[in-house]
């Protein structure tokens, strides 16, 4: 069974937690005091990830950390489907790729600014603040264009993969940083077909989807 080092408030572990209940996984939870007691620098999770970063799964043996990786291995490991991460299309590969790495910025600006609001961290939070405005312009741009061609999701693939699950978390945690999502209207739209799939899950800050509008 896959053991998740985890700290609830996270989005880097909440998507992780996301996934592998949209796939149907069985994991156990190892709560890793990130505020305040600052557990993920102590000796003892410095031997499992030397980063100091969460999260960090244990597959049988099997040590890995950084969410985008470990969202990786878990789509090509336990999706029978082959939908989340469809190793057999470069292609679909190569856009999966490039928006994982458009995540990370994510992390980088959007999440920074909420871990300045929550946890009182000494970032430049209107840097931040910009920057993660600057990213959801983009991603909003894109999926308005995606929705004219009647694409769903960040990808060209008709269902979700998991650049959107990489994607997600910390644009829906945003307005804890300060960034509200009023000016971007398709990732509002995408946000709530995120959580219309079979398997989601809530976290703090995160709510399920409302009723679904008559057509």
């Amino acid at each position: 069974m896959i053991t998740l080092y985890d700290y609830e408030l996270s989005g880097n572990c909440y998507k992780l937690r996301l996934l592998m209940g949209m796939l149907g996984i069985e994991w156990k939870t190892v709560p890793v005091d990130f505020y305040p007691g600052r557990e993920h620098k102590s000796d003892w999770f410095l031997k499992i990830n030397p980063l100091g970063q969460l999260p960090v799964i244990d597959d049988d043996g099997l040590i890995l950390r950084d969410a985008q990786a470990i969202l990786v291995y878990l789509a090509s490991k336990y999706d029978a489907s082959g939908s989340w991460y469809p190793r057999d299309n470069p292609a679909l590969l190569g856009e999966i790729s490039q928006w994982l790495a458009f995540a990370d910025g994510i992390t980088g600006t959007a999440s920074a600014a909420r871990l300045h609001d929550a946890l009182f961290y000494d970032f430049d939070v209107e840097a931040a603040r910009a920057g993660a405005h600057r990213l959801f312009r983009i991603l909003d741009e894109h999926l308005w264009f995606g929705e004219q061609e009647g694409r769903s999701w960040i990808c060209s693939a008709a269902q979700p993969t998991i650049a959107d699950i990489a994607c997600f978390p910390y644009i829906m945690l945003s307005e804890e940083g300060g960034i509200p999502r009023q000016d971007y209207p398709a990732i509002r739209r995408w946000c709530d077909r995120v959580k219309r799939i079979k398997g989601f899950s809530v976290m703090s800050g995160v709510f399920p989807a409302g009723p679904a509008k008559a057509a």
